[in-house]
């Protein structure tokens, strides 16, 4: 995914309250960018909206969890 504006309205995931293991999503024109809270200077990635709708929808239903 091409980003033509950086990312913008950064939020820390709201489980993230502990300080470690944390990142944060930002928007971008068609889809969300995901950067580490704790190393914001190494970037960060894209995804498309469906990409990251799919992604969300895993998180939700248990996809993850240990």
């Amino acid at each position: 995914m091409t980003v033509e504006h950086e990312p913008e309205n950064w939020r820390k995931a709201s489980r993230s309250q502990n300080g470690s293991a944390c990142v944060e999503v930002g928007r971008v024109a068609d889809g969300a960018a995901v950067r580490d809270t704790k190393n914001r200077a190494t970037g960060y990635f894209t995804t498309t909206g469906p990409q990251w709708a799919a992604f969300l929808g895993a998180i939700k239903t248990g996809r993850y969890d240990r």
